[in-house]
């Protein structure tokens, strides 16, 4: 039979066949010595054979991947040599972030739209708490989105509290497989409770001594919207580690910066301070945001080259 991975929990998967019935599964263990470098072999929104374990306790095992359309990963957070794939088959990507109560830094925002884009998932950027926002706030979300929007990202203001933008987020959903993400506390539990108020996923206020959200999804899971399509909630995280790109590879996950990337003098610019490099001379011009490419010089720092 055929099913798709719906909920992953490190040793036991929950998986729903073709025909629409949840089976507990396990993964047979030749998946555990293959030639697989992330701490998870299945991951949320991959399609698998399976074949019926125990009848009686209705259990299945996992005999075959199909190979995946996408997916996007990160650092392991156990193993930083190792990725983590967070989920896979995605026909889009949702980034919950918040100015306010907590603080999204748009490097963070940053490292998840590289991800997004070097694993081709088209991302868009849901600003939530808006009802938190004081002009402060409001005029760094006005920058943002014009930032955002002048470089082909999607951004969009919502307020679960307020209950404005829900209907434009929702709708974003239709018939897609969605992944939701974003640090902790920024509302994807509440987000998914609005949809699903059958659900009733725990939620929890941000930590006040620390500003950070409390972790309310353990693991990653998908669920079927009734409009059509699936979304897929994933633990909220306090930070997104790159995996397998290089210092030279960076800049062509910066789509303003890819466009002008055969226009520098030397072949392999890395956009500091070569001569006749286009990126620079786009910077001074404004044509390329100081703030994205300050963004690009801080990745690019922290990327440190493997050595054979």
């Amino acid at each position: 039979m055929e099913a798709t991975v719906y909920k992953s929990t490190g040793s036991w998967y929950v998986v729903k066949s073709d025909g629409g019935i949840k089976y507990n599964s396990r993964i047979k263990g030749k998946f555990k010595i293959a030639d697989i470098t992330s701490t998870n072999p299945i991951a949320v929104g991959d399609h698998v054979e399976i074949e019926m374990e125990n009848k009686v306790e209705g259990t299945v095992v996992i005999t075959k991947i199909h190979d995946r359309k996408n997916y996007i990963t990160r650092q392991s957070p156990h193993n930083k040599n190792q990725h983590h794939i967070v989920a896979s088959n995605l026909d889009q990507s949702l980034l919950f972030a918040t100015l306010k109560d907590p603080k999204t830094s748009q490097g963070f925002i940053d490292r998840f739209l590289i991800a997004s884009e070097a694993y081709h998932v088209p991302s868009i950027i849901v600003f939530n708490k808006s009802d938190l926002y004081k002009k402060k706030e409001m005029e760094r979300f006005e920058e943002l989105k014009e930032m955002y929007e002048s470089i082909g990202y999607q951004v969009v203001l919502m307020s679960i509290e307020a209950k404005t933008g829900i209907e434009e987020v929702k709708s974003l959903l239709k018939d897609k497989v969605t992944l939701l993400s974003g640090h902790s506390g920024v509302g994807k539990s509440s987000f998914i409770n609005v949809v699903f108020p059958e659900l009733k996923l725990k939620t929890q206020d941000v930590s006040g001594w620390s500003g950070k959200g409390l972790h309310t999804t353990t693991f990653a899971e998908m669920f079927d919207l009734p409009i059509g399509g699936k979304i897929i909630d994933t633990p909220g995280l306090r930070e997104f580690a790159l995996m397998d790109i290089s210092k030279y590879e960076l800049s062509h996950f910066f789509p303003e910066m890819r466009r002008l990337i055969n226009d520098c003098q030397f072949n392999d610019c890395m956009h500091i301070n070569e001569p006749g490099c286009a990126i620079k001379a786009a910077v001074n011009t404004g044509a390329i945001s100081a703030d994205r490419y300050v963004s690009y010089l801080t990745i690019l720092d922290t990327i440190q080259e493997k050595k054979f």
